[in-house]
């Protein structure tokens, strides 16, 4: 459970980062993400699902 939430900071924290960072690109990012049809961002989803689980695999093998 410490791992979740310490996994959960730090992907906010690197959210918070880009908004800080670059917060007219992220309104952009954000405006141009609204505008693609949901089997567009279900697909997303579903690749950033994958990569991140293959990634912790890997990781923890």
């Amino acid at each position: 459970m410490i791992e979740l939430l310490s996994a959960l900071g730090l992907a906010i924290a690197l959210e918070g980062a880009l908004y800080a960072a670059f917060p007219g690109a992220m309104r952009r990012a954000l405006a141009s993400v609204s505008a693609q049809p949901d089997q567009a961002l279900r697909m997303g989803g579903l690749v950033a699902l994958a990569l991140g689980v293959l990634i912790v695999w890997l990781v923890r093998g």
